[in-house]
């Protein structure tokens, strides 16, 4: 484990029980409420896209804006959102994909990314890797292409990294 994964574990609460019995819940504000750890956060990945020809950061609603949108920001790129039915008001991309007991859908304005373009797509968590699969597939319907995905954290034990195959994936602090 870095120095960076390090901080960022001690800085995220585990609220066990939450928001069911027997889910122990990541809760990443007191990693926001840090502002040297969230700046620290934000300038490695735009370090780590620097010397690529990224064109947007694309969040996943809704922690992936909070993240998403300072990183577009600090890499001087657009922002594009994936957003839950509903919230985007002109035509868009709609992908329904699977959860555990059910299915969820996400939705992409269809000219939010330019054919062609590179995107990074950001969310604050990985763990079954369907929502971030959703997300790279509407990427891939307004013709962009997705340059990595990328998570302030990873549940490895539930292998969502095996729904996300044809995507390079970067998640600064694992647990196992």
């Amino acid at each position: 484990m870095n120095d960076l994964e390090a901080r960022i574990k001690s800085a995220i609460a585990d609220i066990p029980d939450f928001p069911e019995e027997g889910i122990l819940f990541r809760d990443i504000t007191p990693l926001l409420h840090d502002h040297g750890l969230y700046h620290e956060v934000i300038d490695h990945w735009a370090q780590r896209y620097r010397n690529h020809d990224i064109d947007y950061v694309a969040g996943i609603e809704s922690r992936g804006f909070i993240f998403g949108a300072a990183l577009a920001f600090h890499m001087g790129v657009s922002l594009a959102l994936i957003r839950k039915p509903g919230k985007l008001p002109r035509e868009t991309h709609t992908v329904e994909y699977e959860l555990e007991y059910g299915t969820d859908t996400l939705e992409i304005h269809r000219d939010a990314l330019e054919p062609g373009a590179s995107v990074v797509v950001i969310d604050d968590l990985l763990a079954t890797g369907g929502t971030a699969s959703a997300g790279c597939t509407l990427v891939e319907r307004c013709g962009a292409e997705v340059f990595e995905l990328t998570f302030l954290l990873e549940l490895a034990g539930l292998e969502g990294r095996t729904k996300l195959t044809d995507w390079d994936i970067h998640s600064l602090a694992i647990y196992e």
